[in-house]
This record gives C-alpha cells, structure tokens and sequence, in this order.
C-alpha cells in the first residue's frame, strides 16, 4: 500500500511540475527567438535607410555600418539594387543559392520567412531579407545571415535553471509525499501489526491512538477497545469451559461411585438398563476429560502466541517410545499391532509433555478405529535447512479409513464420524491435536494412507 501511495502522489508531484515547467520552457525559448528576431530586423531596417540614402552620400556610411556590424556579430550582410547587383558585401557571397533566393524574394517584395522557435541546440545560420523602398517601390535588398548561437545560449541557459528548478520542486514534492505517506500510513501499519497479534491470540493488544488523521485516530482507539472485549471475552470462556468441566468432576465421581455400587443390587432384567447408565456415565467422564485438555490446549496456545514459549524442546525419538511401550498393551488388547520405524536424531519445539499428548491422540484413534487385526505404523522425517529445519511426525494404519467428504471434518470440535458408533470418545481428540501443533507453527494433516487406512500427519518445526 506503501509503495502504491508513494507512485500516486509522485506521479502527481510530476505531471504537476511538469504542467508549470513545460510552458515555461516554451515561453522562455518563444521570448528568446522574438528577440533575436525583432534585434535583426531592426539592423535590417537601419541597413535599409542608409541604402535609400548611398546615393547622395555615394554609400560610405552604409558600407562603414555593414562592415562595422559583420565585424561586431560574425554575420554576413549584403545589400542589392533593384538589379540584383550588390552594393555592399560583407562576410556574404551574392552568388551563394539561398541569397540568390532570398533577394529574389525581396525584390519581388514578398514577405520574409521568419526563423522557427529556436532551442538550445539551434545552430544553423538564418537569412533575414527584405527589400529596399517604400510601398510597391522596390530600389533594392538587404539579405542578413544571422548566427543564432547567442540566443540558442541563453534558451540553454534560461532551460537549465528552470530544469534545476523543477528537479529542485519534484525532489521537495517527493520528500513531502513521503511524508504525507508515513504520516497516514503509520496508524495502517499499526492496525495491520494489532490485528495480526489478535489473530494470533495474543490478549488485549493494542495500538498507538496518536498520529494520523483524525479518522485513523479514532479507528486505533475503535480497535483497541475491540481488542479488550475480544481478549475478555476469549479469557471468560476459556474458563466457563475449564471450570465447569473441573466442577463438574465431583458430582460424576459421586455418580459414578453411586453407579458402581448398584452393581451388585441390579436384578437380570435391568442389567441392560444399568450397561448402558455406565456407559453413558463413562462418556461423560471422557467429555469431560476432553473439555478439560482442550481448554488446557487453548490457554497453552494462547500463551505462546503471547512469545510464552520458554525454549522448551523434546527428543522426538525418545517421546515415541515412551509412548509406544505405554500404547502397547492396550493395542495388543484390541488386536491392533503397533510398529515403530525410527528416523533422524531431531529436537522438535515443544515440550514432551505436548508431544506425548499429541501422539497419545494419534495412538488412541488408530487402535480405536483400525480393527481388530490391523496394523498402525509410527514413524517420523526430517526436513528443511538448518534454523528452518522441521520434523514429520506420521501415524498411518491400514484399518478402514475415512472417506473422502469426512477428511475436512475430522478436527472439528465434537465431530465424530458414523463408523465410530459404539466406540468411546469425545470427538475432542483430533481438535486438541491440531490445536497443539499449530500453536507451535506446525500444522496437522489427514489423507488416505496407500493401499488403505488413514494416515495423519503432524508436521512441527526443529529448534
């Protein structure tokens, strides 16, 4: 926006020098040329008298004039009777073809071309000519070489202090310009820096209300106070959620207690009845359970949007055979095989606490939703240069997959999807997950794995 703002005003700041300098030039260089021209047609009229006047002074004065002015300015003059002979010459062959033509012309008492605009680089020779008499009575011509080398000097001069003048303009207009540039664009650059910081949760970030126009002004302060409410209001129901989920936990442990103490006092014909009340109270017990880790999941990434993150890192291939040899024996129990293929030496940018946590969600829905008789492989790469190098981590089963339309929908919150009927969970798991990585500038990812099954990925970066 910068740089737009900046061309705008700069091509305004030319065009609106350019608009005062070009006529300028033009009027300088049309007042030079009428200058020059009115100068020798004034030495022709003067040229012209005294020929009227040759033949009672037997045209010593014309000659002194005309050798005196050739001398003076470097032109050549020569003057005609009505014949075409000359009766003076001065640095001016009579015989050359553009003379011949141009007393012919004044002769002939047609009127003299006048020179074009000169210019600073004009350098050709212009004849002036006119004739000798008064009205139709022609007793002879002038024809006048004029140099314009003197006036073409001056336009260059003349040019040149206006040209250093207008650079002199555009240079102010263009520091003005960038100027009025920081000056509105300042508040823009601080709004765009808040609504970053918002987005990336960092709580009640505020900008400068002072500098610029009024209008940004009260758009700073707007957003500051958008800023709170937004801050208050994430901070309120990151703990209704925790709160209500750990005050909830007492009354179920009560009712789950309750619960099993029936167990035993249940006739046959309300076994049924009382499965299902346990299961429905075990459910509860995963939500919560669920709830809880979420909101624990939210306010760790807000506090690392913050720049909370403390240095921390794990031992990728140490976190995952710790969690391996825990998930073991609850794999073996559901018929699932759990297989490990190591990979780099890799320090991801998290803590082990995270990192279990995530590849606990992983385990717990391959050998949850594989089969019986599947296997779910573990595995991880590394990738990248060095201070951009990143780890992926991959937990693939060749269990019965999702289909296509639910890969999208997987980590939504409470989403579970239709082949996970009569399995628990709190449909929490994958949100968590996801929620963890890209807190930490990873992201988490769902695709068919080859030759079937699922296959997530979650991709974290290396200190």
């Amino acid at each position: 926006m910068r740089r737009r703002l900046l061309l705008v005003l700069s091509a305004f700041s030319v065009a609106t020098v350019a608009a005062f300098a070009l006529p300028l030039l033009d009027s300088t260089a049309a007042e030079r040329t009428q200058r020059f021209v009115l100068a020798r047609t004034a030495d022709m009229d003067r040229f012209a008298a005294y020929a009227q006047q040759a033949d009672q002074d037997t045209g010593t004065a014309l000659a002194e004039e005309v050798r005196a002015h050739s001398v003076l300015y470097g032109e050549g003059v020569v003057v005609v009777d009505r014949s075409g002979r000359p009766i003076v010459e001065a640095g001016l062959d009579v015989d050359d073809p553009g003379v011949l033509a141009a007393v012919d012309a004044a002769l002939r008492n047609q009127p003299a071309a006048r020179p074009e605009r000169l210019g600073p680089g004009s350098d050709e020779p212009v004849l002036f000519a006119r004739p000798v008499g008064t009205g139709t009575q022609v007793e002879g011509a002038v024809v006048l070489r004029a140099s314009p080398a003197g006036a073409a000097a001056d336009i260059a001069t003349a040019w040149t202090a206006i040209l250093l003048g207008a650079l002199a303009a555009a240079v102010a207009f263009a520091a003005l310009a960038l100027v009025v540039a920081r000056w509105v664009l300042r508040p823009v650059a601080e709004l765009a820096g808040g609504v970053r910081a918002v987005a990336e949760g960092h709580p009640g970030a505020h900008v400068s209300p002072r500098g610029g126009p009024s209008e940004l002004r009260e758009l700073a302060t707007a957003f500051n106070r958008m800023s709170d409410v937004v801050s208050t209001s994430a901070e309120q129901q990151r703990r209704l959620v925790a709160d209500t989920s750990h005050q909830l936990r007492n009354p179920l442990a009560a009712l789950r207690l309750r619960v099993d103490a029936l167990d035993a006092h249940v006739p046959d014909d309300g076994r049924r009845t009382y499965r299902s009340t346990l299961a429905e109270v075990e459910r509860l017990e995963s939500l919560l359970d669920g709830m809880l880790d979420l909101a624990s999941a939210e306010s760790r990434a807000t506090d690392l949007a913050a720049g909370d993150a403390g240095g921390e890192q794990a031992d990728i291939g140490t976190v995952v055979a710790e969690q391996v040899e825990l998930w073991a024996p609850v794999a073996e129990r559901a018929g699932v095989r759990l297989v490990v293929t190591d990979g780099p030496a890799a320090e991801v940018a998290c803590s082990a606490s995270e990192l279990a946590q995530l590849l606990d969600v992983l385990l717990d829905n391959a050998v949850k939703h594989a089969g019986a008789t599947a296997t779910a492989r573990v595995g991880w790469t590394a990738a990248g240069t060095p201070g951009a190098r990143r780890v992926r981590l991959e937990v693939r089963d060749d269990g019965p997959g999702l289909p296509a339309e639910d890969l999208g929908r997987a980590t939504q919150r409470f989403w579970r999807s239709a082949q996970a009927n009569g399995s628990r969970g709190s449909g929490l798991g994958l949100a968590i997950a996801e929620r963890l990585a890209t807190a930490r500038g990873g992201a988490l990812r769902l695709a068919p794995a080859p030759g079937g099954g699922l296959a997530v990925t979650v991709e974290l970066p290396c200190l």
